[in-house]
């Protein structure tokens, strides 16, 4: 039950950072010529970092349990990249997409 916990809290972190209108002021341009940018715009990207966060966090809440260390931070970042991506690639604000390449 911790993963499903876990895997739920990233991907939904990760939904609001990317897409969330809350942080649509201070997230910056898309511009993938730059680096730092394209993190913000990347539910794989931001998914791995999310990921990195909530293991560091994780002795602060009940919902989720591992042991801190980097194997762990390593596989929790890939986990929440891993699953942030599939259902972004699924799921979009209308339900579940049709096929389209313009589905956005």
């Amino acid at each position: 039950m911790d993963l499903l916990y876990f895997i739920l809290a990233s991907y939904g972190m990760t939904f609001i950072l990317v897409y969330g209108k809350i942080f649509e002021d201070i997230r910056p341009q898309k511009d993938y010529t730059k680096k730092w940018n394209t993190l913000f715009h990347c539910p794989l990207c931001m998914g791995f970092w999310t990921g990195v966060f909530l293991w560091s966090i994780n002795g602060f809440t009940e919902l989720f349990t591992f042991e801190h260390n980097l194997t762990n931070a390593f596989l929790c970042g890939c986990i929440s990249a891993g699953v942030s991506y599939l259902l972004s690639m699924l799921v979009n604000d209308y339900g579940f997409r049709n096929g389209d390449k313009n589905d956005d």
